[in-house]
């Protein structure tokens, strides 16, 4: 988990400080999964086509037949029109003066374009409801003649971008140094609805919301943007003006006349763009909130913590697949919130769950690869191979400490080992006990014991641990019996004496956190010793232990009891037959 919280807190910077990558990320996500909704029919786009320009020998058009087919708009059954095209100039026909005259027969509504150095219009009435607020300035607009201004509501056409350079977000209020002026798709609507003012609301953040009475409140970011949704609005031409009660949006298509903008919808002209931000309004698209970061970093934080919860307590194939169902839980998360007209992104916290779930796998990899590996050169001299792999399978069952176990525990000693070290060269003594212990150590992996130690010349054996053992009391006997067979067939020279005694014992790693090894501790495993030990006082070289073979279907001669240190009653004790044991 440390390397984890490690791993999130440096993922959370990036969110934090909101990096250009994971901004064109997020807003990729909103394109995305933002629904496009039906369009409110309340709107049309009139668009002036090459050929139009062409039958009209060039563009720009005179006055008059602009004033010409805002009458025909009219007169079609249009509820208003919005020029999104620029008139800064007196027109050289002098047409003037009765386009203008024709844009106050119905609610109509000019574009001016943010520009450097340009004029300040005259701006809107404007309430505001929570503390003031001072956001960017406008940089001022290039205005429309006078003569058209006077009949008509004017709008700017701004189309700021965002990071990767689309257009998603028009403000609908831009701030100047004498109030605010309305985008072009805003003034629109207030035009539509006979308002006089906006009403701002706002809090310690910035904007919030802008309403506009005879219309729903306009949720809005900080800055009074609003995120556009790209509907098709129907579309019409010159010829055919299917404009009946429908506000229109006049725009040239026609190519080099005006500037197209990138969207994530393609490349629009600004016509199209305003349309679809009075579109935006009526439909109340999608916006980001205020605690958008806050709710982004709770989730981050939360599923960040989880999956490493996840991976660490359920293993790898268990990790893998819970892993899996909670990114895509938090993905569906994610999309509900924006289908319900939240921009809260939970991608990056998909991003940052997928590359802690890679980490802490591989950490839990590194560290089982570590642990099997330690597993194998600990046991794989003292245990059957699919008993070592069985270990490694379930390393839980070698945690420090260790579990009281049923197990048999067998010991045997070499009789006569000092007398031998004084007889033979070192060289010759080391090669007997080697082979000595080696006879010993495969007739206890063959009945699926494991050696837990050799001590000099002895050696401990366990039986039903560190795995599981059926009839392991059995199984004990015949490795003695297997022993003393083998070693009799060997004529080393030496004789051994076996003690077996089951029981209950703590068996697990005994030891330090650092250095630890496998073995058994407890009454029945110290019985066992002193049953070995006990094999030159009865004349035996096997001593078996009454519960060893309580549940033993092999034959045993039952020897006289006998007294042990540490143990205050006489000990039942048994032995295998001479004559069985040349038949094992």
């Amino acid at each position: 988990m440390k390397w984890a919280s490690l791993l999130l807190g440096l993922l959370t910077l990036p969110l934090l400080f909101n990096v250009t990558p994971l901004e064109v990320m997020r807003l990729k996500t909103f394109d995305a999964f933002v629904e496009t909704p039906e369009p409110s029919g309340n709107f049309i786009i009139l668009n002036i086509t090459e050929e139009d320009v062409q039958e009209r020998g060039g563009y720009p058009f005179p006055r008059q037949d602009l004033a010409e087919i805002h009458r025909q708009l009219l007169n079609e059954g249009a509820l208003g029109v919005g020029w999104v095209i620029l008139f800064p100039q007196p027109d050289r026909f002098g047409g003037d003066e009765i386009f203008g005259q024709m844009l106050s027969y119905a609610p109509s509504v000019l574009a001016m374009p943010e520009f450097d150095n340009g004029e300040y219009p005259k701006t809107h009435g404007t309430v505001i409801l929570g503390p003031e607020v001072n956001l960017p300035k406008a940089k001022g607009f290039l205005q429309n003649i006078e003569e058209l201004q006077r009949n008509t509501a004017q709008g700017a056409v701004s189309a700021p971008v965002d990071v990767d350079n689309l257009v998603r977000r028009l403000p609908l209020l831009q701030q100047t140094p004498d109030g605010w002026v309305a985008a072009f798709g805003t003034e629109v609507l207030k035009t539509l609805v006979d308002a006089k003012t906006y009403q701002i609301k706002t809090n310690e953040n910035g904007i919030e919301q802008i309403r506009v009475r005879g219309l729903n409140p306009i949720n809005t970011d900080s800055l009074g943007r609003k995120w556009i949704s790209w509907v098709d609005t129907p579309q019409t031409t010159l010829k055919e003006m299917n404009v009946i009660n429908k506000f229109v949006f006049v725009g040239v298509t026609a190519e080099g006349v005006m500037p197209t903008l990138a969207t994530p919808n393609g490349l629009l002209e600004p016509h199209k763009i305003q349309a679809a931000l009075a579109e935006s309004i009526l439909i109340d698209s999608p916006f980001i909130p205020d605690y958008r970061l806050f709710v982004e970093l709770l989730i981050l934080t939360i599923s960040g913590l989880l999956i490493a919860f996840i991976i660490n307590y359920f293993g790898i194939t268990w990790g893998i697949l819970l892993a899996g169902a909670s990114i895509v839980s938090v993905g569906s998360l994610g999309y509900y919130f924006i289908s319900i007209g939240y921009l809260v992104d939970v991608t990056w916290s998909m991003t940052c769950m997928t590359l802690l779930s890679l980490q802490q796998f591989y950490l839990n990899f590194r560290t089982q690869f570590k642990l099997r590996q330690e597993i194998k050169k600990q046991f794989e001299h003292y245990l059957d191979p699919r008993q070592v792999k069985q270990l490694q399978d379930n390393p839980e069952s070698l945690k420090l400490g260790g579990e009281k176990r049923y197990c048999t525990f067998l010991f045997t000693d070499v009789r006569g080992f000092t007398s031998l070290s004084e007889r033979l060269e070192p060289e010759e003594v080391t090669e007997i006990m080697n082979k000595t212990l080696t006879i010993q150590a495969n007739a206890v992996k063959q009945y699926g014991g494991m050696v837990d130690k050799y001590i000099g010349d002895a050696m401990m054996a366990i039986f039903n641990a560190p795995v599981d053992l059926k009839d392991h009391e059995e199984k004990a006997m015949m490795a003695a019996q297997k022993i003393m067979l083998d070693m009799r067939q060997a004529n080393l020279g030496i004789e051994i004496g076996i003690g077996i005694n089951t029981g209950e014992a703590v068996v697990g790693n005994m030891g330090s956190d650092t250095r630890f090894d496998y073995t058994a501790i407890g009454d029945a495993v110290n019985l066992a010793a002193r049953l070995e030990s006990s094999t030159k006082e009865v004349g035996q070289d096997l001593v078996i232990g009454y519960n060893t073979i309580k549940n033993s279907n092999l034959y045993v001669d039952k020897l006289k009891d006998i007294y042990v240190k540490g143990k205050e009653k006489p000990i039942k004790i048994y032995t295998i037959p001479e004559n069985l044991l040349s038949s094992t």
